[in-house]
């Protein structure tokens, strides 16, 4: 198979991009620079917020900004594009139909990762945004696998955790994070998908259990796959 060359379209957030870009290295099976993949990174801090939009769509259209940054990468030589952030995929269709090359499907894929594991419950920690949109549930249900989300108080948690700590640059500690874990194995989840790229920052820090599939990783390790390369393990 002949290597590909993967675009990431970054900057939402500018810390998860970063953390996928280093994944995708570190998840390679590669001896030498020559063996990893040929990465382009567009940082673009400038993409409206995607949950603002989905909740109020008076807010600006992140769409137009992110088929710009598609079509910029292709230009520039990628083969396809990775978007690492789960609230964009809520404007999947849009984003294809304006990309001159293929974008991998980051929601769908960690679902299959659900399904691969065994998986029957399983919870979603995710912004409004994503949860609004029922990508996941709906991705989920395909498989045959019961999405659970969490209630109010959660999820007003779990947006604090992105927003007023990993976007602005705040430590998680784990205690901060153990209510939301705790509320969690309460519904009886088997799997809880970590549906927003900035929870994959808190999964980094915190060593969070093997019970967690982590979005940002799936889509580093389909990325390498869909590429031609092959993945350590």
């Amino acid at each position: 198979m002949k290597k590909q060359t993967l675009g990431i379209i970054g900057g939402v957030g500018p810390l998860a991009t970063m953390f996928i870009g280093e994944m995708i290295v570190r998840r390679t099976k590669a001896t030498k620079d020559q063996e990893h993949l040929h990465t382009i990174i567009d940082n673009d801090t400038n993409i409206p917020d995607r949950t603002a939009f989905i909740l109020d769509n008076t807010k600006e259209n992140p769409v137009p900004v992110i088929v710009a940054d598609a079509k910029k990468l292709a230009s520039v030589g990628a083969d396809m594009i990775a978007i690492p952030c789960n609230t964009a995929h809520t404007f999947y269709d849009d984003i294809v139909e304006g990309s001159p090359v293929p974008v991998l499907h980051m929601i769908r894929e960690t679902a299959k990762r659900a399904y691969d594991l065994g998986a029957e419950r399983v919870g979603i920690l995710a912004t409004t945004g994503t949860l609004t949109s029922r990508m996941y549930q709906d991705a989920l249900e395909e498989f045959g696998i019961t999405p659970v989300v969490p209630d109010d108080t959660m999820k007003e948690k779990v947006m604090s955790i992105i927003y007023d700590y990993v976007k602005a640059g705040k430590d998680v500690s784990k205690e901060d994070w153990q209510p939301i874990e705790e509320a969690m194995l309460a519904l009886n989840c088997d799997r809880i998908v970590l549906g927003c790229t900035e929870l994959s920052i808190v999964n980094r820090d915190l060593k969070l259990s093997d019970k967690y599939i982590d979005s940002l990783i799936v889509l580093a390790e389909r990325a390498i796959l869909a590429c031609g390369y092959d993945i350590v393990g």
